[in-house]
């Protein structure tokens, strides 16, 4: 099925979790960042017993440092 990622089309099986999503786009990496689909933050906890759906829009923003 069909949703987007930080505005780019991807591609995912049916019935995929969100925290499937995270961890192939964001690697083993799990922390410094938030998810929020189809505007809506979920809670990091919730990223497993999320299912996607098409045409979701995920949208990731990593934590950065700055002055």
């Amino acid at each position: 099925m069909k949703i987007t990622i930080n505005d780019r089309p991807y591609e995912v099986a049916e019935g995929a979790t969100l925290q499937s999503v995270v961890v192939a786009h964001m690697g083993d990496k799990q922390t410094g960042f938030a998810v929020a689909v189809n505007q809506e933050v979920i809670a990091r906890g919730d990223h497993d017993r999320h299912y996607l759906q098409a045409h979701d829009s995920i949208l990731i923003i990593q934590a950065t440092q700055g002055g």
